[in-house]
């Protein structure tokens, strides 16, 4: 055999190795940066790259993530249309939370099913209000698809897909199981009132966690189609409409405490998810004249939030909304963080207002039945990333909330110590 011979089979062999053992390039692409509305989708991107190459402390809140994402793995899921009893008006697919405080006088009976009427007993937690209703199960949903798509997303493992797309379409897709898109019974009263206003909030709250988990499994989880996709969209978009134009929508878009500002928050979320980004970009701009001016103190208090006897949890709630109202409006061109009002009141003001009692260097001065110090980390972070120099300084002073630190992995504020009602 000639000397070009064996050089063209020696070529040859060299070749099959390397398509053997070197990884293709498609194999180390980047990951793809999800268009979410409140996480930013590049940043989530980079921490991604970040995890591949073995990064030490985000591998560390990676077991963290993974521990509450297993957990899920064996819940669920859960539907709208399983409760003992309908929402008024007798449809098993609208949603139904009841009022915590409010307890029925008569023994239920089959013509009284509720055991109306109903009376106040301000302070004292009915427990049908959690056995009987779709509130404690929706904030299952929302957790379990935002925890489920994050750890599929910096992890690959495909259970975690496969969980929150069984959980989104048997909530919001599935005919027998999904939920209409209303909360035109949200927060009722037996024989009272059939729905209230307030009752919003039980979405605005967290829904923005479903609206980014949907967009994190958009980047290519296995089995969320493009029929899912757009079926979702399509029940995003329905509740952007009643959210628009209902009574108690355009009633809780006029509050002028934290349910105004949530309201906002998830409107602008919901918006800017179902590709309506001028009415996002308007929402933010809104907010600061409408929100800020007037509800945060020039000393950076909130007033309406300090008259609440969990003034402390209720002040980092707000915060909530608004720094993931500010997040959305990054993602349209607007700096909220920036704006100033007539008094010098701000967002990073009303962080800073927060951060003697969240390192542990004062006590809080307000009335609070249940003082968490945690409850204010997400909400430091988040200014803490807006530039602010004293939250950057207190950051490593701060109590880490039960189950670690995740604001690595997910930057985006939630409320850490959550409480019913």
């Amino acid at each position: 055999m000639s000397a070009r011979p064996r050089l063209g089979v020696l070529l040859a062999a060299v070749a099959i190795l390397t398509a053997v053992f070197v990884p293709s390039a498609a194999a180390h692409s980047a990951p793809t940066a999800p268009d979410t509305a409140v996480l930013d989708g590049t940043r989530l991107q980079q921490t991604k790259l970040r995890l591949d190459h073995g990064d030490p402390q985000l591998r560390r809140s990676l077991k963290q993530l993974t521990t509450r994402a297993d957990n899920w793995l064996h819940q669920g899921p859960w539907t709208v249309v399983d409760k003992p009893k309908p929402a008024p008006g007798g449809d098993v697919h609208d949603y139904l939370s009841q009022a915590p405080y409010w307890w029925p006088t008569t023994t239920p009976t089959a013509s009284n099913p509720w055991g109306c009427p109903y009376v106040q007993r301000d302070g004292q937690r009915n427990p049908e209000v959690d056995a009987g209703t779709d509130r404690q199960d929706v904030e299952k949903v929302f957790d379990s698809t935002y925890d489920l798509s994050l750890a599929w997303y910096y992890t690959g493992d495909k259970r975690y897909a496969e969980k929150a797309d069984q959980v989104l379409r048997t909530w919001f897709l599935d005919p027998a199981t999904k939920m209409n898109p209303n909360l035109n019974h949200a927060q009722f009263i037996p024989c009272k009132y059939d729905g209230r206003a307030i009752g919003v909030i039980d979405f605005s709250q967290s829904y923005t966690s479903v609206v980014d988990a949907v967009a994190i499994l958009g980047t290519g989880a296995p089995g969320w189609t493009k029929n899912d996709r757009t079926a979702m969209a399509r029940w995003n978009s329905d509740f952007l409409g009643w959210l628009q134009n209902s009574a108690f929508g355009k009633e809780e878009g006029a509050a002028a405490n934290n349910h105004g500002t949530f309201y906002d928050m998830q409107l602008a979320a919901l918006a800017y998810a179902t590709g309506d980004k001028a009415l996002a970009k308007r929402t933010v701009l809104d907010a600061r004249a409408k929100r800020i001016g007037p509800q945060i103190a020039g000393d950076g208090s909130q007033p309406q939030e300090l008259a609440r006897t969990r003034s402390w949890h209720y002040s980092t709630f707000d915060l909530v909304a608004y720094t993931r109202l500010a997040a959305i409006g990054r993602h349209v061109g607007v700096n909220l963080w920036t704006y100033q009002g007539p008094d010098g009141q701000g967002l990073l003001k009303a962080v800073d207002y927060l951060l003697p009692a969240a390192t542990g260097a004062a006590a809080w001065a307000h009335p609070e039945l249940e003082f968490y110090r945690y409850a204010a980390s997400d909400v430091v972070h988040a200014a803490a990333d807006a530039g602010d120099a004293r939250a950057q300084a207190a950051v490593p002073k701060l109590e880490a909330p039960p189950g670690g630190d995740l604001w690595a992995l997910r930057p985006a504020a939630e409320q850490l110590d959550s409480i019913a009602g």
